[in-house]
């Protein structure tokens, strides 16, 4: 099963350049580092990422990740996963541009699975 983290420009090629990260802002914040399933990742784009654009997708095999992740309650008592570790480069599966479409919302691959 692969989960999403979504990525601002600046945040991936940080990644990117250290090959690890602790997260975004808000997960340093929080203390673990958010993902959203396929069926959850349009709805936190929408809530935490409306209109902006360079984005970037970053899928993630579950198996990688071992006990590190935990599936917690958050919105309207959903299981979100949440990694309590940092998240390796060797954790991705793949990436892709996240655009904004022309209605403003943002467009998905249609490799989420």
């Amino acid at each position: 099963m692969l989960i999403y983290k979504i990525f601002r420009s600046p945040e991936w090629a940080a990644f990117e350049a250290a090959g690890s990260t602790p997260g975004a802002p808000v997960d340093l914040a929080d203390g673990f580092i958010h993902f959203s399933t396929a069926e959850q990742a349009r709805e936190t784009a929408a809530k935490h990422f409306a209109g902006e654009a360079g984005l970037v997708l970053v899928a993630v095999e579950v198996d990688r990740l071992g006990t590190d992740l935990r599936w917690e309650p958050s919105r309207g008592g959903a299981l979100f996963p949440h990694l309590y570790r940092e998240l390796d480069a060797t954790d991705v599966a793949w990436t892709e541009p996240l655009p904004l479409g022309s209605n403003g919302a943002h467009d998905f691959p249609g490799a989420m699975t």
